[in-house]
């Protein structure tokens, strides 16, 4: 039986652009938590951020994410940065039909790879990108490890591959696939 894979991390870590991949590898449709909150909400995340805060955020993005879980075909989900920052969120990663993987990298790496758009409103304000990166990453790391099947480090993949992405994207799902199997087992 296949679960839903939910890919986890900070912001910068890949779980868009390596959920599409993996998704395709997987043969699974893929999800993106943000885009479908978007939608839903007819508004943009810093919309949401700057009129209703981030507290009233978070309670959509919950909601969201509970009936992203209900769908009984399995899919490749990328979650949104700050999900596991609420209990019932990492409830729900911990049930027996998702497997979470976390994309972890380092704050640099992920500084690095992040720009103040429009779309990621934690980085507007007076810290600096990698200080913010900093920030979270110390909030949030022991949060996405604690609720996370599988751990894979992103960096490596961004040094000694030509194509990183794919590159992930492959070892990703052959991940899954063997965590699947012995869950099944």
């Amino acid at each position: 039986m296949a679960n839903h894979v939910v890919l986890v991390g900070l912001m910068g870590s890949g779980k868009t652009t390596v959920g599409r991949r993996l998704a395709a590898r997987l043969d699974r449709p893929f999800v993106d938590a943000d885009a479908v909150l978007e939608e839903a909400a007819d508004r943009t995340i810093a919309q949401l951020f700057e009129r209703d805060g981030e507290t009233a955020f978070r309670e959509l993005e919950s909601d969201t994410f509970e009936e992203l879980l209900e769908h009984d075909q399995p899919r490749v989900i990328a979650s949104g940065g700050g999900l596991v920052l609420r209990s019932g969120n990492r409830a729900r990663l911990r049930r027996q039909d998702v497997t979470v993987v976390f994309l972890d990298a380092g704050p640099a790496f992920l500084a690095s790879r992040v720009e103040s758009k429009p779309h990621r409103p934690l980085l507007h304000g007076p810290e600096s990108t990698l200080d913010v990166i900093t920030r979270l990453h110390g909030e949030r790391a022991s949060l996405y490890a604690g609720v996370a099947d599988l751990i894979v480090p992103v960096e490596p993949f961004h040094t000694r591959e030509e194509k990183p992405k794919r590159a992930l994207a492959e070892r990703i799902a052959e991940l899954v696939v063997a965590h699947e199997a012995r869950v099944t087992a």
